[in-house]
């Protein structure tokens, strides 16, 4: 028998395959957290503030705490870990100390009105001296830290340093005077506060940072 050859069949292409397609990189996180910090640094400056004036009665110290809680404590720290998200160490370790400060300040209140630390009577006024002193030390260590930066920081740091000085006077000395004063310069350390949060609004919408002046160390 005659065999018919058959013509080779050509040899099917398998389609090639898709590559898949790269994950996309998350998106880094940017910003200025200052524009959420320096706010709620401010709102809870000028209430302690009126507070030290004598706005409110010396029975009404707690009259500040549900802005320093919901508004400066919390405000504070989400700018905390905000800065820390952008790698701004700097920013975020002064933002994460005046968290502490403010969220401390309103549990000593809280705890010396509500007995809940049991710490007699006679000796509430030392508990204030104590908690006081212990932020003059922190917040000078804070000052003398960050000399790089710009004086206007440098003024901020060291009018809150006076007036915690101030608080600490008046207080140990039952002044309603020297708390006046105290009072006096958390307005004027909170208006260096709005000056820098112009600054920051500034650069955020476009515009060109205001002048902070240069650093006390170079």
């Amino acid at each position: 028998m005659t065999t018919i050859d058959t013509p080779a069949q050509p040899a099917q292409r398998v389609p090639a395959q898709p590559e898949p397609a790269a994950e996309a990189a998350p998106q880094a996180v940017t910003g200025d957290p200052s524009l959420i910090g320096l706010p709620s640094f401010i709102v809870g400056s000028v209430a302690l503030g009126l507070v030290l004036v004598g706005y409110v009665s010396a029975a009404s110290v707690g009259a500040s705490l549900a802005i320093l809680v919901a508004a400066t404590g919390l405000g504070l720290v989400i700018a905390a870990v905000w800065a820390a998200a952008v790698g701004q160490s700097a920013v975020a370790g002064v933002f994460g100390i005046f968290a502490g400060f403010w969220l401390s300040y309103a549990m000593l209140v809280l705890g010396l009105t509500h007995d809940w630390f049991a710490i007699p009577a006679a000796d509430a006024l030392d508990t204030q001296g104590l908690f006081l002193i212990s932020w003059l030390v922190v917040i000078g260590m804070l000052t003398l830290a960050t000399l790089r930066l710009p004086v206007a920081y440098t003024v901020l740091f060291a009018l809150i340093e006076a007036a915690l000085v101030l608080v600490l006077i008046g207080t140990l000395q039952e002044s309603s005077d020297v708390l006046r004063v105290a009072g006096v310069v958390v307005f004027l350390f909170a208006a260096v506060g709005v000056y820098l949060f112009f600054s920051s609004a500034s650069q955020a919408t476009g515009g060109r940072a205001l002048p902070l002046g240069p650093p006390l160390v170079h």
